[in-house]
């Protein structure tokens, strides 16, 4: 699970490929709509599909003589899972801290 936790958060760590992903979750596209509105070549958005196909995040099937991609949202519910057990701790309060390390720092007048 870890080894794809990996490549999930490694896919999801470029900024276009996340642009991507908020692009397929109103339809499937054709990867050359999904290209128009970077400033990159089709080549390199097809590499950044290809990573976000490795990480089962997308999937892509040709259709007569056109690619589409389509989002895979359940290759996100580990990644989803493992962010979520991090919920259980309660926000870390730093003016309370703060005065916590103040008394318990504080030297003795003895």
């Amino acid at each position: 699970m870890i080894a794809d936790l990996d490549t999930v958060f490694a896919a999801l760590a470029d900024p276009t490929r996340r642009q991507i992903l908020v692009m397929l979750l109103e339809d499937d596209m054709a990867v050359t709509d999904v290209a128009e509105p970077f400033e990159m070549s089709l080549a390199a958005i097809s590499k950044h599909l290809t990573i976000l196909t490795r990480a089962g995040l997308i999937s892509q099937d040709k259709r007569g003589r056109v690619k589409w991609c389509k989002l895979e949202p359940d290759a996100m519910r580990d990644a989803s899972i493992w962010m979520q057990s991090f919920g259980q701790f309660e926000a870390v309060h730093l003016d309370a801290f703060e005065r916590f390390l103040e008394i318990e720092l504080k030297p003795d007048d003895d």
